[in-house]
């Protein structure tokens, strides 16, 4: 093992001496003392980057880790900031600026957001701690609902366990975006010794201090805003509705279960062994119903109780997915397709406003919204961006994430989406009908738009700009066997969004590949999708050609059109490999 450097040794000892937290600086100890040098280098080449995203990393003792030493930091950055930007500060507490602090289940969650309350109070700033962990959409709603100039959320949402995050929201509720990531970033480096960062004592609910631990009545007001979405209507076909619910081991089912009852839906079937907050998600090797096996208990449950659909939120609970009986079984819905069905809903209600998503997800909004003469939008990915959009009606974006509810969260919110899924899957069935009727209904009115998505992960993270580099280089001329009619390098930036890490491939026939890299994970992402019309003349109506769907349409048309685009999604998939070098 080669010697560890001086400069290094320093900065570690340095890092421990200050470390509060015993567990982190046993094991920073620990790595001095074996002199491992490529431990101790890993950890302190470099920071985490605070970003849009805030910060989200594995836990540990480190520059480079989720620990106490970052989030004190991190905090004193934003109170920093907020002082700058013209927070009213305090030392009496009722007459100071507010932020709102959460915090999911995940471990140290519940240290880092009391932790963030004490560099909050010492800045002057009041600090309204979340009364335990919760869902990530309901400290978005508080920060509207009790006034805030801003809000911190402590989750690494659909992270591995050993990960943890600190997202931060400003103002109305929204998540960062720049200049301000960039601005507190500049904070958190000039904080100096942590000793001389001001911490304020821990107070109570109903007291003048600076700190307080609020009361119940904050996630109340949330559920009851939420279960007023669905107001009204016909109760006897929510409670005929059969449901199966997983929460992933995270923190939202307890509040989706008040809600459905606020609502006047029956209590959902739940996995046991999902059921309850557990930091180490012992039934998943990722918690993340996008990712395969996820949604396996869930799915075996609604076979034994003959549910009629699935539902699941991550661990935070601002995500929400879809499974629907199929003929050959069980079967996830895709995140444009949920998008889908939730405009469907919104747009037959009447909901008016700008319907928006992000560039990865699907077209099909565009034209679904078009056609009800509505506005229509895209965004960079991410809700810091979607959530801004003045005069939202609704926005999603494809890995699962939905607003509906912009007045009251402007940001993903798994629970409310969920609510609403739920609302369309009783009032369909009530008429003998499925979702999948719905999505075949959208599918003969727009096209089939039918998307997938190639991801890989890199453990070496320089070949993640080599692999961008290698594309934008040599530019395919087909993907498919259809044309390159268009390349957009978004990292130039385009009249409607600004730069990102990002290609963006106009193919003929109206279908489209973008690669970009993950904000979150260390991947490359490539989104496909292909349009594909609806013969609406196909088949007989007597069963032949995929036969009639249970509202008595001809599902033959949609069914030849998926075909179609299974073989084209699979030959630009191949095609996107090769030229990445996947």
């Amino acid at each position: 093992m080669s010697p560890v450097s001086d400069d290094l040794l320093e900065r570690a000892r340095a890092w421990a001496a200050e470390d509060p937290d015993p567990v982190t600086r046993e094991e920073l100890e620990s790595l001095l003392a074996a002199g491992d040098r490529a431990e101790l280098a890993d950890r302190f080449s470099g920071t985490l980057e605070f970003g849009t995203a805030g910060l989200r990393g594995a836990l540990g003792a480190g520059p480079r880790r989720m620990n106490r030493v970052v989030v004190l930091r991190a905090a004193a950055g934003l109170a920093a900031y907020l002082q700058n930007t013209g927070a009213t500060v305090s030392s009496a507490g009722r007459d100071a600026a507010s932020v709102v602090i959460g915090y999911d289940a995940r471990h140290n969650s519940d240290v880092f957001a009391r932790d963030t309350a004490e560099v909050m109070a010492g800045a002057g700033i009041r600090a309204l701690l979340m009364p335990r962990p919760l869902p990530t959409p309901l400290l978005a709603f508080a920060i509207r609902e009790l006034g805030c100039i801003a809000g911190v959320m402590v989750t690494a949402s659909h992270n591995p366990p050993q990960d943890n995050g600190y997202k931060v929201y400003l103002g109305d509720g929204s998540q960062i975006v720049p200049p301000a990531d960039a601005e507190i970033a500049a904070r958190i480096a000039a904080v100096g010794a942590l000793a001389d960062v001001p911490r304020g004592p821990s107070g109570g609910a109903g007291t003048d201090d600076l700190i307080e631990v609020l009361g119940d009545d904050i996630v109340e007001r949330y559920e009851q805003t939420v279960a007023a979405l669905v107001a009204g209507g016909d109760a006897a076909s929510r409670r005929a509705l059969r449901v199966v619910y997983t929460p992933l081991h995270g923190v939202g089912g307890t509040t989706v279960q008040r809600v459905l009852e606020l609502a006047g839906f029956g209590a959902p079937h739940e996995p046991a062994a999902q059921a309850a907050p557990d930091p180490d998600f012992p039934t998943v090797s990722f918690p993340n119903p996008e990712e395969p096996g996820a949604m396996d208990l869930a799915m075996a449950l609604a076979g034994e109780v003959d549910a009629d659909i699935v539902v699941a939120n991550d661990p935070d609970a601002d995500r929400c997915a879809v499974a629907l009986p199929g003929p050959h079984g069980w079967q996830m819905l895709r995140g444009d397709e949920v998008g889908a069905l939730l405009a469907q809903h919104l747009l037959g209600q009447g909901r008016k406003g700008v319907y928006a998503q992000s560039i990865v997800s699907s077209s099909l909004l565009g034209a679904m919204a078009a056609a009800a003469g509505q506005p229509h939008q895209e965004t960079l990915t991410g809700f810091k961006w979607i959530g801004r959009i003045p005069g939202l009606a609704f926005g999603y974006e494809e890995a699962l994430g939905y607003c509906v509810d912009p007045e009251h969260v402007k940001d993903k919110d798994g629970v409310s989406a969920l609510l609403l899924v739920l609302e369309l899957a009783a009032t369909v069935k009530a008429q003998g009908r499925t979702l999948r009727d719905v999505l075949d209904d959208i599918a003969r009115t727009h096209g089939l738009h039918a998307t997938d998505q190639l991801s890989v992960r890199f453990t070496d993270l320089a070949e993640i700009p080599a692999t961008m580099a290698r594309l934008r280089e040599l530019p395919p001329a087909s993907l498919g066997g259809l044309d390159v009619e268009r390349v957009d390098d978004l990292s130039l930036g385009t009249p409607d969004l600004p730069p990102t890490d990002g290609l963006r491939y106009l193919l003929a026939d109206r279908a489209r590949v973008i690669v970009r890299p993950s904000g979150t994970e260390p991947k490359i992402k490539c989104y496909l999708e292909v349009v594909v019309p609806v013969d609406t003349s196909a088949g007989s109506g007597t069963g032949d050609a995929g036969g009639v769907d249970a509202g008595g349409v001809d599902a033959g048309g949609v069914d030849a059109a998926r075909i179609a685009a299974a073989g084209r999604l699979d030959a630009i998939r191949a095609d996107v490999q090769k030229a990445a070098g996947l």
